[in-house]
């Protein structure tokens, strides 16, 4: 039998080292804002229950075609307002599809704009459908995300929450991946009420295309201030748009050869078990915060915005500025 040279063996091999390494890149998927909302993350969902149920259905589907765990994070007044029947029904879709489901308040309110015993109860709240729907599939609730992910805008707003979710079971739900998709979705709804097929279909190749590239912006900023790209954490939310596009937002993961893991998986990575320590009144994605707690300067002005003609559409005036990314 004719051997190799050891050169050509190594030359052979380069593709599989690659390969694996690619693979070892890990991502778990998030969303915000059960059990649906209409045009962004700060406006109430009204009584829209069969479109609520379609595009769940949507995201369920895309979610098991693609083998991806998820953990959805409920809003309790959502699930008032879209109908305390039609809101938890869709819940429990979730939870039939092995999915979990986490605490995001009781009525998605401002921490910065509270006191802490307000939010507390904003917490306990929050669990009257999703914690009982949880408990039937044999599961706790384990993860709590903050609204606009304001963790405490002083030290002892901060540290008092902090300790509370550890009493009441919780772990922080941080997010190292965002795409401003609720800019993207108040745009689309309108450009579908008006039957604005072709915006929509532009601006449903735009968020795809843009979700790559904030994926490529984190993932190197994740890199630059840890060293390494930790599992990396997505954050999307429950509306028309993702669910008209589950498919091919996933597919933009698994081109870039992420592997789907839960979030516990995730967040068994060191980087997650640190507290929090960033004071800010801003909901920055964790690599910025990383960042500040470890003094390393970032350049926030290279992420990206969202395409100009997308956040203008439908407005008179220009919409306000993204808020502030680096903190130091």
């Amino acid at each position: 039998m004719r051997l190799l040279p050891v050169f050509a063996c190594a030359v052979l091999f380069l593709p599989l080292v690659s390969t694996l390494r690619a693979q070892t890149r890990t991502v778990a998927m998030t969303v915000d804002d059960l059990p649906y909302v209409v045009a962004n993350d700060t406006r109430p969902t009204p009584p829209m229950d069969a479109k609520a149920s379609a595009a769940n259905q949507k995201l369920l589907a895309g979610f098991a075609r693609h083998h991806v765990p998820v953990t959805g994070f409920v809003v309790q007044k959502h699930v008032e307002d879209l109908g305390l029947a039609s809101g938890t029904e869709i819940l429990r879709q979730w939870t039939q599809h092995g999915l979990d489901l986490g605490n995001h308040s009781y009525a998605h309110l401002d921490f910065n704009d509270l006191t802490i015993e307000q939010f507390e109860e904003q917490i306990v709240r929050g669990e009257t459908a999703f914690a009982p729907l949880m408990a039937a599939a044999g599961r706790k609730p384990a993860f709590f995300r903050f609204p606009f992910n304001h963790a405490g805008d002083t030290k002892e707003k901060l540290d008092a929450v902090a300790t509370f979710l550890a009493q009441h079971g919780y772990r922080l739900a941080p997010c190292t991946i965002e795409t401003s998709d609720w800019m993207f979705n108040a745009a689309y709804v309108q450009m579908l009420a008006h039957h604005d097929e072709a915006s929509a279909a532009r601006l449903r190749a735009n968020y795809l295309a843009f979700t790559s590239t904030q994926i490529d912006y984190f993932g190197k900023l994740n890199k630059q201030v840890l060293g390494y790209e930790p599992p990396q954490i997505m954050l999307i939310h429950d509306n028309q748009l993702n669910a008209d596009v589950i498919d091919g937002l996933l597919a933009v993961f698994e081109k870039k050869q992420y592997r789907w893991v839960t979030l516990s998986e995730a967040e068994s990575d060191p980087i997650y078990h640190a507290p929090e320590t960033v004071v800010t009144k801003y909901g920055p994605m964790w690599g910025y915060r990383w960042a500040k707690e470890r003094d390393v300067k970032v350049d926030g002005t290279l992420e990206s915005d969202p395409p100009k003609w997308v956040s203008d559409y439908g407005r008179e005036e220009p919409a306000p500025p993204r808020r502030p990314r680096a903190l130091n």
